[in-house]
């Protein structure tokens, strides 16, 4: 999954965000309760599923869910309803918005009791059809939860379909949709021959297609082959020209796509998107084929949001097909940490940043200004080894790091990337790597292993070893080496002065929404909350960003004393500080060698020159 702040965040040296779906700290998950020894679940088969979401349920924020099986024999049956959901790395209990549990066999009532918090166990029900109704509360705005208005309805799998413990999940099961007669439906689903009726071969497949149900606008454009669906909530708010271009641009993101990842593992793709004014900024949850942006009503239609949907897109590759092992298969009733995020979510976001220059949506400058931010954000942050990042994610760490692979796992994708085609004079990318991992494993039925990954990236290089590589800069906390590598791709850095403040504007005017710990700011006694009149010469005008100005004006004068204006509880107070070039700017090279500007090329292109 991924974030993106707020329209109105101007950051100058932007802080890590907590994620928009971030939930309390939980203690460690209890292990299920033992059987007795003798004691054997009875197996069930036929599963199916049934959702009703109609006005008077949307009122009281809720849906139904029927759920009908045979019992195979004698035996007790375990249902248990998903604790988190992939891709939202943190537990959600959605137990705790089930009510209402009632087995029935005809019109006989089944006895029952709790195992667990999130496990309700049917008392040896005997053989034959079992019929279970419960109903879930939906009013969670977040694209990894259930929610729903008056006419509309968002939900997961993971947040609806209980799964039998002890018979695996490689079982099918069909879902069926009522709803009023003139809303939608919307799903990745496989249809499955009934109106409003889909199917899945396995409980992976099933949970991992969310759905749509109500009043929203659908439509689709093909490329290459694929159908593209636009699903998007409220109805008529994404809608004309600016709903067009934005199809038009989803047409030239899956081209680049196909090409760095060397398959096409969908026919259809369903971008589903919400936009609420109770949301600030913008948030997708990927799936295999679709996701689910919950975005500010101000982004809807516009280009902040490309890199969202780039992110979300190429995790139908990467990580919904090519996983680590940690994650192969899921499971569903506990955490399920893995160190390799940083491969998993912030590689995918490198390749977000590559899709947009090389679909033509980006020029490279844009590459280069979001690779820049991505290094001063590493660098305004405590440093933090990216195995741990990966999985410290699960209890949010306070600190900002717990969040950090993104940002620095997409650095260290572009390093690998910049050092195989080094290596391998432009004949192999980090492209081949990942084409390998989804030929090797994911189509193999398996995920990566380190072996795996690591020899791929060796032979992509031309045997060289990356062990220094992962020591330093995966399991270590190096800074990472751009003085060294940017060079061998025709790019340089350039220092720059920086405050280390993210602000927003707004009619108190603009105001400091985060502060680096090592930045300027902060050390000068700068706080959240602050408002910003002026920092040395230049003046904070509305509406204007003044960190350009500031750059421009402070540029090659580190170490100099500046004056810092703010105005704190009605007061105004001059604050002393000292330009700092904490900041990056990444750039080409104009002195770059031939081989280095092939490199370059290559990169942005998606091209190599075997």
């Amino acid at each position: 999954m991924t974030v993106r702040p707020t329209l109105l965040l101007a950051a100058l040296l932007a802080a890590p965000l907590a994620p928009l779906h971030a939930q309390a700290v939980r203690s460690p998950r209890k292990a299920p309760a033992a059987a007795p020894a003798a004691a054997r679940p009875a197996a069930i088969r036929s599963v199916a599923y049934a959702v009703t979401f109609t006005r008077a349920l949307a009122k009281r924020r809720a849906f139904e869910v029927r759920m009908t099986f045979d019992v195979g024999g004698p035996g007790d049956v375990d249902l248990s309803l998903p604790a988190w959901t992939p891709g939202a790395y943190e537990i959600s209990d959605f137990a705790k918005w089930l009510s209402g549990f009632t087995p029935m066999r005809g019109s006989d009532s089944l006895r029952w009791n709790k195992v667990d918090y999130d496990t309700w166990r049917l008392r040896n029900p005997g053989a034959g059809p079992v019929t279970l109704r419960y109903e879930i509360h939906a009013d969670t705005l977040d694209n990894a939860m259930a929610w729903s208005r008056d006419e509309f309805l968002l939900f997961n799998g993971t947040t609806a379909f209980l799964y039998p413990e002890g018979q695996g999940f490689d079982w099918p099961a069909t879902v069926s949709v009522a709803t009023e007669d003139d809303w939608l439906v919307a799903t990745g689903m496989t249809p499955a021959g009934t109106a409003r009726t889909w199917g899945e071969r396995n409980y992976h497949d099933l949970v991992d297609m969310p759905f749509l149900v109500g009043r929203f606008d659908l439509d689709s454009t093909e490329v290459d082959g694929v159908t593209l669906r636009l699903a998007s909530y409220p109805a008529g708010n994404f809608a004309g020209e600016p709903r067009e271009a934005f199809k038009g641009r989803l047409r030239k993101m899956l081209p680049p796509m196909v090409q760095a990842f060397g398959a096409k593992p969908f026919r259809t793709y369903t971008v589903m998107q919400i936009a609420d004014s109770s949301f600030q900024g913008g948030s997708g949850l990927e799936h295999q084929n679709s996701h689910v942006d919950v975005v500010t009503p101000p982004a809807v239609g516009s280009n902040f949001l490309d890199g969202l949907y780039a992110h979300e897109i190429v995790h139908a590759w990467n990580v919904k097909r090519i996983r680590p092992a940690d994650l192969w298969p899921y499971r569903y009733d506990r955490p399920q940490p893995t160190e390799w995020l940083w491969v998993s979510e912030g590689i995918t976001d490198y390749y977000a940043d590559l899709v947009l220059v090389r679909a033509g949506l980006v020029e490279p400058a844009g590459f280069y200004a979001t690779t820049s931010g991505k290094i001063q954000n590493v660098a305004g942050t405590v440093p933090v080894a990216l195995t741990d990042a990966s999985l410290s994610t699960w209890i949010h760490p306070t600190d900002g790091t717990g969040y950090l692979y993104y940002d620095k796992g997409s650095l260290a994708g572009l390093m690998l990337d910049i050092w195989i085609r080094d290596a391998s004079d432009n004949r192999q990318s980090l492209d081949d790597v990942f084409r390998s991992l989804y030929r090797d494993a994911y189509a193999q039925g398996r995920g990566f292993t380190p072996v795996d990954f690591w020899s791929r990236v060796s032979r992509a290089a031309g045997g060289r070893s990356f062990a220094n590589f992962g020591m330093r800069f995966v399991a270590g906390r190096e800074a990472y080496p751009w003085t060294e590598v940017l060079p061998l791709a025709g790019l340089r850095i350039v220092q720059e002065p920086r405050l280390g403040v993210g602000t927003r504007m707004d009619s108190a005017g603009t105001v400091v929404t985060q502060l680096a710990p090592t930045g300027a700011a902060a050390a000068a006694g700068v706080q959240l909350g602050d408002e910003v009149v002026q920092v040395g010469d230049v003046v904070v005008k509305p509406g204007v960003d003044f960190g350009f100005e500031f750059r421009q004006r402070y540029t090659g004068r580190a170490g100099e004393p500046i004056a810092i204006t703010v105005r704190r509880n009605g007061q105004l107070l001059t604050l002393n500080a000292t330009v700092r070039t904490v900041g990056t700017r990444v750039e080409e090279d104009p002195d770059a060698s031939p081989k280095a500007v092939r490199i370059r090329t290559g990169i942005l292109t998606g091209t190599t020159d075997r």
